[in-house]
């Protein structure tokens, strides 16, 4: 899987479960973290939970394990480490809070949802 495939798969999954408003932001030459950040945030705790839920069963059904799953209990920011993908799936609260998009400002954020309807 390469890794526009692997982002790909965690945006639709996160969309599939009612993700809202979901950012995709290109970190190559940026950060050595990843290449991609998906950021969304729900509106409810069980929802978070159920968006990762999602992602996680997408990837492993396309063979890419998660590397690390960090937030999951407390469900107010959850990191889905996928390697070059990371997703931060917020509680809308701590999205406003956190303000990723704004942090890493001079990334350029890509529009990966018409992809998705192809």
């Amino acid at each position: 899987m390469t890794n526009r495939e692997l982002l790909l798969t965690a945006v639709k999954a996160a969309d599939d479960k009612k993700a809202e408003n979901i950012v995709v932001l290109n970190m190559k030459g940026i950060s050595l973290i990843a290449d991609y950040f998906v950021i969304c945030h729900a509106n409810s705790d069980k929802q978070v939970q159920a968006i990762v839920k999602e992602i996680k069963d997408q990837v492993d059904e396309k063979g890419f394990p998660v590397k690390r799953l960090e937030g999951f209990e407390q469900a107010r920011w959850v990191l889905v480490d996928l390697g070059d993908v990371v997703v931060h799936v917020f509680h809308r609260d701590e999205r406003n809070y956190y303000s990723l998009e704004r942090l890493w400002g001079d990334a350029p954020q890509e529009d990966v949802m018409s992809e998705l309807s192809q």
